[in-house]
């Protein structure tokens, strides 16, 4: 298993710029929590907080694409020059109107704009190891290691930014992940040997976007989005009627080991010839371990399950990206793979209040009803999918 990553990482270039992503990407798990940490301490008011991470997250899915779609056009490194510069500006924006007690909706507006700017380096990181692998075999070894990293930055940044915020200094934690932004944008943008070549000077017709199929995996996204919202809040609420609150950040990171054990073995095996059935299986088979988990009691039974249904988080999401790699066009893709991750973002909200209200209705366990139903919508519109005849990519 570790010679098929080796090779793959030998790449020249490959794991500095891999690495470099991660860095990167610390944000997407530091930024939310930091605001709701942060805001709530000043104003007391969790409501008030969760409105400001909203506003951040919400204009990041929205202006992900375009920034996609930009990055596709001009390249990745002036658009990681700009975004990473305008990325740090925009949170030093949000802090002064955090720590002045402006006025609503202007911490709101301040957040919003340094989300619409957060760098999109999963999706560029994806699109490099398209460039660099010209073996399709690895493919599927190289977005295994990134769904890897992923997990290590959901894994590391929450214990990160509470550790800072709460035991250093109240705007440390964000500070720390603009910081990882800024720089791992521009240290990526300087790798320019690894990058693909911009569209513009590829090719004088831009290439058709299948929503077809993108359309598909973006709603499919939104649902894994819902189910990994309502997720955690369900684990907080499962956990404090066991009388163990304290215990959920270990039930988290057990489901988050689940995915990464799970990404590290189909990275080693050989690239599926059908990515289509393989996220089909793997999004069913995410969705229907949630049924169990609406009758356990005890945390270690709920450790269990949790620990399976992340088993199925990293193999659906390789192969979603796979699928995309495989019939979009290049001179698209990180505009596609950013859909993705817009979808995913989306969801996430939605997902944790529906859940919040299951809770406080029923009980946490009722409220497994949220991940499953989310999964099994996003499962029927992947079976709806019909292989096409001949992949954009080739």
């Amino acid at each position: 298993m570790l010679g098929t990553y080796r090779d793959v990482l030998s790449r020249p270039g490959a794991a500095l710029f891999s690495f470099t992503g991660m860095i990167s990407r610390f944000p997407l798990s530091m930024v939310g929590l930091g605001l709701v940490l942060v805001v709530s301490d000043r104003t007391g008011s969790y409501g008030h907080a969760g409105s400001v991470a909203a506003a951040y997250v919400l204009a990041s899915a929205a202006l992900g694409p375009t920034q996609g779609r930009l990055t596709d056009k001009l390249g990745q490194a002036p658009v990681l020059l700009v975004v990473g510069a305008l990325y740090a500006v925009g949170i030093s924006l949000t802090l002064v109107a955090i720590d002045r007690d402006w006025e609503t909706p202007w911490v709101h507006v301040c957040a919003a704009l340094a989300g619409a700017v957060m760098p999109q380096t999963g999706s560029m990181v994806r699109a490099r190891w398209t460039h660099v692998v010209t073996d399709r075999t690895q493919l599927n070894t190289a977005f295994s290691i990134e769904a890897i990293l992923d997990e290590v930055v959901f894994l590391v940044g929450p214990v990160v930014v509470t550790f800072l915020t709460i035991q250093v200094s109240d705007f440390s934690g964000l500070v720390v992940a603009a910081v990882a932004a800024a720089i791992g944008s521009w240290a990526l943008a300087a790798q320019r040997a690894t990058a693909p070549a911009a569209s513009e000077h590829t090719s004088t017709t831009r290439a058709h976007l299948s929503w077809f199929l993108l359309g598909r995996v973006v709603f499919a996204s939104v649902g894994l989005g819902v189910l990994f919202g309502s997720a955690e809040v369900i684990v907080v609420a499962f956990a404090t009627e066991e009388g163990q609150r304290g215990a959920s950040g270990v039930v988290l990171a057990i489901w988050a080991a689940g995915s990464l054990i799970a990404g590290l073995l189909v990275g080693a095996l050989p690239r599926s010839r059908d990515p289509l059935k393989r996220w089909r299986t793997s999004l069913l088979a995410l969705s229907l371990l949630f049924v169990p988990l609406l009758f356990v009691s005890g945390l270690v039974w709920l450790a269990v399950g949790m620990f399976l249904t992340g088993f199925m988080i990293s193999p659906t999401l390789i192969a979603s990206a796979s699928l995309v790699e495989l019939y979009v066009a290049p001179s698209r893709l990180t505009e596609a793979l950013t859909w993705g991750t817009t979808g995913l973002m989306v969801g996430v909200a939605p997902g944790a209040a529906i859940a919040g209200w299951v809770v406080d209705n029923h009980d946490a366990s009722a409220a497994f009803m949220v991940p499953l139903v989310a999964g099994l919508a996003g499962s029927i519109v992947a079976f709806t999918l019909r292989p096409q005849a001949e992949p954009a990519a080739a």
